[in-house]
């Protein structure tokens, strides 16, 4: 068997392991001016100028702007529960009630209208996730927030870059949190990113990664540790030069995917969206399973499974939804793949990738 593709892969380069040593030549390595320098360059390059706040991981990023926005016991967030667990964990640790919709089938992202229907008198807020790289319906959702007077946050951990109708996702809710893993379309080592539509909430999560407190000793509020250090900074800075081409790889190896494939469903691409393809996620809609083992197993190339359990059935956050239905959140578990679409993919990868998926859909037709 030729050597396994895996189905995503952290590019750390020569840059990279340049600006850490120059961190720790500096010593200073706790949160300092590379944060702060990361946070004005993110700022700009993503959305559109909006303050930017650095945090320790996406996880804080959501947990943090949700009670930078005032979440918290007796409130409800709508949120899909065709996502990483890390969204409904966030909610639940406000004190607030997640409150799960289904999706829509075409993009795996929350659907408007489940969400106008779930929303209640203790809605404090709407908070769809970017799934895949995929804009979420902003459009819709925006207006539905501003009809029923609710806020609209963003979950944009996997949509570095990523738009709709020309407006990048992150500019479009109160706030917005983008993951910066290993594994997402860039990285800082670990860590996140939490851009505000006003300076008055950047400031609350500045305090709130920081023990509540914007001069030393001077503790305003009840906060965390939450910072991101100098040298995780100093990564995302030079990832932040790099991510562009990243990403226009990942597009032409999707395309090159959506042109070559047989017998799965690819990926479509709503009008207007830019799609930024952290995953090119296809669905397979008999044994699943055993089209990913065949393909690890026989051919040797990696898929993921993104997400086997949806939240409203996981032991953690099912007690928030007892006896929920989701059809379409259900049969987006039973089906999705994940092939590699990463930009360390070669030509021969892209063909085996191919070859193989063709294959075994075909074997399994």
């Amino acid at each position: 068997m030729s050597e396994f593709i895996p189905p995503a892969k952290p590019i750390i380069g020569d840059e990279e392991r340049e600006a850490v040593d120059r961190v720790m030549r500096s010593g200073m390595v706790a949160q300092g001016p590379e944060v702060a320098a990361f946070e004005a360059e993110f700022s700009e390059h993503f959305v559109q100028g909006r303050p930017a706040v650095a945090v320790n991981s996406g996880t804080a990023g959501l947990h943090l702007g949700l009670l930078a926005a005032g979440v918290g016991p007796g409130d409800e967030v709508i949120v899909p529960s065709f996502t990483f667990a890390a969204t409904g964990n966030s909610v639940a640790l406000t004190g607030a009630t997640p409150v799960f919709v289904d999706i829509e089938p075409e993009t795996f992202s929350i659907a408007p209208e489940a969400v106008a229907a779930a929303i209640t008198d203790k809605t404090r807020g709407i908070l769809p996730v970017h799934l895949y790289g995929h804009p979420a319906r902003m459009r819709e959702l925006e207006a539905i927030a501003a009809e029923r007077g609710v806020a609209l946050y963003e979950d944009a951990a996997q949509a570095h870059g990523a738009s709709l109708d020309g407006r990048p996702v992150g500019t479009w809710g109160e706030w917005a949190m983008f993951s910066l893993y290993p594994t997402k379309n860039m990285t800082s080592g670990e860590g996140g990113m939490v851009s505000t539509a006003t300076a008055e909430v950047a400031r609350r999560v500045k305090l709130l990664r920081n023990q509540g407190m914007e001069r030393q000793y001077e503790n305003e509020i009840v906060g965390f540790n939450a910072r991101m250090t100098d040298i995780h900074a100093a990564i995302g800075r030079v990832q932040l030069t790099k991510v562009d081409a990243w990403t226009k790889t990942r597009q032409d190896n999707a395309a090159f995917l959506d042109a070559n494939l047989q017998g799965v469903i690819v990926p479509p691409v709503a009008e207007g969206a830019v799609h930024v393809y952290h995953q090119y996620t296809i669905r397979v809609a008999e044994d699943r399973d055993g089209f990913v083992k065949a393909l690890k197993e026989e051919y040797g190339v990696g898929a993921g499974v993104y997400y086997p359990i949806p939240n409203h059935r996981l032991p953690s956050l099912a007690p928030y939804a007892p006896g929920l239905e989701l059809p379409e959140t259900e049969r987006a578990a039973r089906e999705v793949v994940s092939l590699p679409v990463h930009p360390s993919l070669s030509q021969g990868d892209l063909d085996r990738i191919v070859a193989a998926v063709n294959a075994v859909a075909k074997a399994g037709a």
